[in-house]
């Protein structure tokens, strides 16, 4: 068996998910510039850094870079990119391409019953010094306090985000949002 589906076989048997699923063709994800910086520093937090589109062989990626502090209460950094719309009913996750410096980052979802700042969904994703494509399950997408859903709904998400969190360390990831499955 050649080594990339083996590595998709393993992940499925490892955490769960899909090892091939049919891309949802009708959703386009928001482009990388549309994409906005937020960090800690909104709720008094210490955390910096900034986020930027770069071109990588003549593809346009979002570089999320800075140093993550879990000083005064802050913990992240994040890019955000806003939905027009929930995602298709059907979707069943999220598929990105992303390389970083080893460290573990998040993929963040708001949805129409995130009403407070400070809830949330999240997934981890390991990140290498090579490129690989992530699929988040929604079923993987954890919810930040009990007042959520165990599982968020693909119509109602409102906002996806790429984010340092949680800890202190330098966080450099460069991503891809490619679309849903």
């Amino acid at each position: 068996m050649p080594v990339r589906p083996l590595l998709a076989l393993c992940a499925s048997l490892i955490f769960g998910l899909p090892a091939h699923a049919d891309p949802v063709s009708d959703y386009t994800p928001p482009p990388v510039t549309e994409w906005r910086y937020i960090s800690d520093q909104v709720m008094g937090g210490v955390s910096q850094g900034g986020a930027r589109a770069e071109n990588v062989n003549g593809t346009a990626y979002l570089r999320l870079t800075g140093d993550v502090s879990t000083e005064n209460n802050g913990g992240f950094i994040q890019a955000r990119a806003e939905l027009e719309q929930g995602f298709p009913a059907e979707a069943q996750g999220v598929v990105l391409q992303a390389r970083g410096n080893g460290e573990r980052y998040y993929v963040f979802l708001r949805t129409r019953g995130t009403i407070l700042p400070w809830q949330f969904y999240n997934a981890p994703f390991p990140t290498t010094d090579d490129w690989q494509t992530i699929r988040l399950p929604f079923t993987a997408f954890q919810p930040s306090g009990r007042m959520l859903r165990a599982t968020p709904r693909p119509e109602t998400v409102t906002s996806l985000g790429v984010v340092a969190y949680g800890r202190d360390h330098r966080a450099d990831v460069t991503a891809r949002w490619i679309g849903l499955y």
